[in-house]
This record gives C-alpha cells, sequence and structure tokens, in this order.
C-alpha cells in the first residue's frame, strides 16, 4: 500500500521555514522602510515650524518699554539707570575661541521697572576670577532683542556659583531687587555698555531639517529595494522548495 499523502502537501518543513523567512523579511523591513518615511515627515515638519519662527522674530515689533509682556525677538528701547553693583555673569561662554562669561546688568527704567540686560561677551582666558569691568553711569539709552524667560539649558548642578550662572534666570536678582517688568530679558545691541555681541536665537537651519528629511526619505527608499530585491529571492527560494516537496511526494506515490 502506498503512501496516501497528496501531492498538494509538502513532506518536508523546509517550505514552512521558507515561509517563515519571508514573512519576517517583509515585515522587518517594511517597519524600516515606515520608520524611514515617518523621520523624514517629521524633519520636513520641523523645517517648516523653524520658518515660521524665524519669520516672526523678523517680524517682530519694535516697542519702548512695553508695559505688556513682547514678543519674542521684539526689538525693545529703555530708558535708565544701570544698576552696577548687581552684575552677575552667564559662565562658560566661547566666541571666536575665546572663553569667557557674558556681562548681566539690571536697568532701573525711567518709570521704575527693571530690567535684565545682557549685555555682551566678556573674555577671561578660562580664569575663574570675576571680570573687572565698566559700568556706564547716569542715565543711558539702549535696545537690544528680546528674550522670554525659558528652562532651555540643562543643568547637572546649582545655577548660580558666586557671581556666575550657568543659565540665564531672573531668580538671582529678585530677592534683592523686587520683581522685573517681564519674565526675559534683553540682548543688547546698541547703547552704551555693550560688549562682544554673541547672542543668536538657539535655532538649526531650516535647510539642515529639510536636509535631514531628504536623508531619511533616501534610506527609506534603499531599504524598499533591499526588500523587493531580497523578497524576490526569498519567494523564487519558497517556490524552489515547495516543488522540490512536491517532486519527492510525488515519487513517494505508488
Amino acid at each position: 500500500m502506498g503512501y496516501s499523502v497528496s501531492h498538494q502537501m509538502p513532506s518536508s518543513s523546509k517550505p514552512v521555514q521558507h515561509v517563515k523567512r519571508l514573512w519576517w523579511w517583509w515585515l522587518a523591513w517594511s517597519l524600516l522602510v515606515a520608520l524611514g518615511i515617518a523621520l523624514g515627515m517629521w524633519q520636513w515638519e520641523r523645517a517648516a515650524d523653524k520658518r515660521d519662527y524665524l519669520q516672526r522674530l523678523a517680524d517682530a515689533p519694535q516697542l519702548v518699554a512695553p508695559q505688556e509682556t513682547p514678543p519674542e525677538g521684539s526689538r525693545i528701547t529703555l530708558r535708565g539707570e544701570f544698576l552696577a553693583d548687581q552684575t552677575y555673569f552667564l559662565d562658560n561662554r566661547v566666541v571666536e575661541g575665546q572663553v569667557g562669561v557674558a556681562a548681566l546688568t539690571p536697568l532701573r527704567g525711567d518709570d521704575g521697572r527693571l530690567w535684565l540686560i545682557q549685555r555682551g561677551f566678556v573674555p577671561t582666558a578660562g580664569s575663574r576670577v570675576d571680570p573687572d569691568i565698566d559700568t556706564p553711569q547716569g542715565t543711558v539709552t539702549l535696545s537690544g532683542q528680546w528674550q522670554p524667560a525659558g528652562e532651555t539649558v540643562l543643568l547637572f548642578g546649582p545655577n548660580q556659583e558666586g557671581r556666575r550662572l550657568q543659565r540665564l534666570a531672573l531668580q538671582p536678582w529678585q530677592a534683592a531687587l523686587g520683581d522685573f517688568a517681564h519674565p526675559g530679558w534683553v540682548h543688547l545691541q546698541q547703547g552704551p555698555g555693550l560688549f562682544t555681541p554673541w547672542w543668536q536665537p538657539s535655532v538649526m537651519p531650516p535647510s539642515r531639517h529639510t536636509g535631514y528629511a531628504v536623508q531619511w526619505w533616501g534610506l527609506a527608499l534603499a531599504a524598499l529595494a533591499v526588500m523587493l530585491i531580497g523578497g524576490r529571492r526569498l519567494g523564487r527560494d519558497l517556490r524552489e522548495s515547495r516543488d522540490a516537496s512536491t517532486t519527492i511526494v510525488r515519487e513517494r506515490e505508488p
């Protein structure tokens, strides 16, 4: 009596193994392709967001001692007196290869309100001794770019060490001077007391995000090509395995 197994049923586990291998191949590479497309879209959207942000900065208004909290990037003009004895320093600044600090001096406006002025970079050659700087006396008129307060710098210790700060913040002055006009500071651009300008909005250019998006999409396209080429080869191996199994079954038939 011969074998009762139909010639439609493989007599070996090899086709099953090929099916599993093909299934996992398509799954893994499909996920990679989807990931590349998603990351590319994310970078593309970030580029659009950065363009909008830079445009908002460019369109920010010019204001004189505003009563309402100014929009980010506003050009602020102030008139008042520096509080020289309340100068602190933003630590660990680097400009053109020089190590130094940024001078931070409060300004008492003509209306009595308080503003924090970031006056620019002062080189220290890495010394931990606070620099001796000159601060204009009497009434001054100055202007600069407004930056709202924000917790954007990761700290691994206290923010304040003596008269040095690791991150821009208003707290070191508030106990002695009271509240500021608005939560934020002015980066001095014109007027007495200006040192070397160094600050600019910490924004990755939109073109870089666009470049990253193209790279991710290129990787997704390459992954798609590998997926299709490898899938064809695995599919061919599966067909050959099934044909071989079918042949074995037929040879076993009576």
